[in-house]
């Protein structure tokens, strides 16, 4: 077989991915298409020289419309279907995992990714919170990024830069919090910006869209705790992983089984692939967060197909 012949004799082919990292940087990847999903992983995570990775992930638009994770297991052209094998449909590198207490991050370059990941789910109005905490929350941004407070560098800096939808109506609440951080060094203030976020009930929330069975229309949201149901805004019921029996979907229903229930719980969401892909964000989260806290002998999955 000739060198350039795969193990099943086909000619090796590459494949061209573009990613796109926290701070709006891009950089293209020329790779194997069947290098699997977490070699990938490993790659970029790699190239930024990034070393608490299990945090992060690489998300991408599936064919259907939806936003959905590169799967670790599976070889890349498997998920980034194309006619051609130069795919330039651009990942998001972006944090996938958010623990409860971003304290526990030890290196610096993590908790600054997580900074930035705060700082683009607060433009993009995804980190919903009231007046005070976003401007407390643009006030440690901006000791960040320009020291000490300085009248004249301030008021330029928010005309230039939006940090938060409604900004214009924060300025004042904003400067008055950033004088009080004076002497607060970057990486101060970055530790203090997490540690504001992290107790913000939208803190980690990816919204999933879906109905109840009244056809009222609610949002499904994973997080360390379990699984979080929102109207709007508002957390309206947690099923802690404690709780839970069994989760499963069928077609487009994702059910949760709770101890002593004998019903399920049942949620419509729009197809089979986003109610599959909430589905495995679950089976992920869960281990991420539980099953190194549970002893193997005694865990039963809580996860069916």
């Amino acid at each position: 077989m000739e060198g350039n012949q795969g193990r099943f004799g086909l000619k090796s082919r590459k494949m061209r991915l573009r990613v796109i990292f926290l701070d709006d940087s891009e950089q293209i990847f020329e790779v194997e298409q069947r290098l699997l999903g977490i070699d990938f992983h490993n790659q970029v995570c790699g190239h930024l020289k990034l070393l608490e990775k299990e945090y992060f992930g690489l998300e991408f638009r599936h064919h259907s419309g939806s936003y959905v994770w590169l799967e670790p297991l599976k070889p890349l052209v498997k998920q980034l279907k194309s006619k051609s094998y130069n795919i330039d449909q651009p990942l998001r590198f972006i944090v996938k995992f958010f623990p409860p207490d971003p304290g526990q991050l030890q290196k610096s370059l993590t908790r600054y990714l997580f900074t930035l990941q705060i700082k683009q789910d607060l433009s993009n109005g995804s980190l919903t919170c009231n007046d005070n905490s976003a401007a407390l929350l643009v006030s440690h941004i901006l000791q960040s990024e320009l020291g000490d407070y300085n009248e004249e560098l301030d008021v330029q800096h928010l005309e230039s830069k939006q940090y938060v939808p409604n900004q214009e109506y924060l300025d004042h609440k904003i400067i008055h919090f950033h004088k009080r951080h004076r002497g607060q060094t970057a990486e101060e203030s970055d530790v203090q910006l997490l540690e504001v976020a992290r107790k913000l009930d939208m803190y980690g929330i990816r919204p999933h869209a879906a109905h109840d069975g009244e056809g009222l229309r609610l949002s499904l949201a994973v997080t360390h705790m379990g699984v979080l149901v929102f109207q709007g805004n508002t957390k309206i019921n947690t099923f802690s992983w404690a709780k839970i029996r069994k989760l499963s979907f069928k077609r487009k229903h994702f059910l949760i089984k709770l101890h002593g229930d004998r019903d399920m719980v049942e949620f419509t969401m729009a197809s089979r692939d986003v109610c599959k892909a909430f589905w495995r964000i679950c089976v992920e989260y869960h281990a991420f967060f539980r099953l190194a806290e549970e002893p193997q002998a005694t865990h039963r999955s809580i996860f069916d197909l």
